[in-house]
């Protein structure tokens, strides 16, 4: 666990009982007196507010979760999980974007290429980094390396953490939406596997642009959605402080992506979130990465493009009947109009 934890807001009564087990500690060690059943007693204590707190935690907890400062980016997840990293940069069209790393890599001692979305630590770094909102030349630039690992049939990463591809005037000049498109075009013909993970915030198209996997896994704290719960509020609701609402709404938490089918894994987290054990997290990816790239590595390229197609047109589809199920007598077509 980090020296320093920034605690969020449904976390602090943890957060104060694990700083007077500290204090008790090192008061216990320093003046050589006995607090062990102190200790103990307030360990329980601890333990039961955990449980309680961590296995019922609602969507918006989640989503608070997934934007902690602290948690692991694109670039920690490579370090733990990589060797012989070479980061590459730029579009070759217009210039770099920070805001989307990605290069070439070894995993298990087998070349890939990885890539994601990376936020900054610092004032200074998440300006640079534009907060993790790629533009359209970091899009471009994940195309370019997708295709570089096409040519030399390298499987590909995809780390997704972002809250939206970046919506600025300068931006949709040059071409945001065309990008995240031709992304999606892209991977879905594209003749090697392809496994996104998302680590965190998954906001959007921008989220989307590197998303299109053969294997698509979640983080247990990460979301994924169409928008995200903010901007649901503010459209729908008119406003932007019923996120709380929108996020319940949106069903955007990883056991409810995995329930209606999106995703197909749920990679386990350090009870509280992957920012008190980034070591345990990133080995608990590792673990689902290497077992899903050995499924998708046994596919031919045929099987695999076909086997990715089928997936996403899967997405979404539904039955008339089990819709009207769903909807309940009160809203179920009447006799006349089913026949109709």
């Amino acid at each position: 666990m980090p020296d320093e934890l920034i605690g969020l807001e449904f976390e602090k009564p943890i957060l104060e009982l694990e700083k007077k087990i500290q204090e008790l500690k090192s008061c216990s060690a320093s003046e050589h007196l006995d607090f062990t059943d102190e200790i103990r007693v307030l360990e329980e204590k601890c333990e039961q507010l955990r449980q309680q707190v961590y296995l019922n935690l609602t969507p918006w907890q989640r989503v608070t979760i997934a934007r902690h400062p602290q948690r692991p980016y694109t670039l920690d997840y490579i370090r733990m999980l990589c060797t012989d990293f070479i980061e590459l940069h730029g579009d070759r069209i217009f210039s770099e974007d920070a805001a989307l790393v990605g290069g070439l890599a070894k995993f298990d001692g087998q070349p890939v290429v990885v890539l994601g979305h990376q936020k900054g630590r610092t004032v200074q770094e998440s300006m640079r980094r534009n907060f993790g909102m790629p533009h359209p030349e970091g899009y471009r630039k994940a195309f370019r390396l997708m295709k570089m690992a096409e040519k030399f049939k390298q499987p590909v990463f995809c780390f997704i953490d972002t809250p939206g591809a970046y919506p600025g005037i300068g931006a949709e000049e040059r071409g945001q939406a065309r990008a995240i498109a031709l992304n999606l075009m892209e991977m879905a013909a594209l003749r090697t596997p392809i496994i996104s993970v998302v680590i965190g915030e998954g906001g959007s198209g921008g989220a989307l642009a590197i998303g299109m996997g053969d294997r698509i896994m979640m983080c247990e704290n990460a979301w994924y959605s169409v928008i995200s719960p903010e901007g649901c509020a503010a459209i729908l609701f008119r406003d932007a402080a019923r996120a709380q609402e929108a996020a319940a709404a949106l069903k955007l938490t990883a056991p409810e992506l995995k329930a209606m089918g999106i995703i197909d894994e749920i990679i386990p987290e350090p009870r509280g979130g992957a920012h008190r054990d980034p070591a345990v997290a990133a080995e608990s990816l590792k673990t689902a990465l290497r077992r899903q790239l050995q499924l998708v590595k046994a596919l031919s390229v045929n099987d695999l493009l076909e086997s990715r197609y089928q997936k996403f047109r899967s997405i979404g589809v539904w039955r008339e009947a089990e819709l009207a199920q769903a909807a309940g007598p009160a809203r179920r077509p009447s006799r006349r109009r089913a026949q109709a």
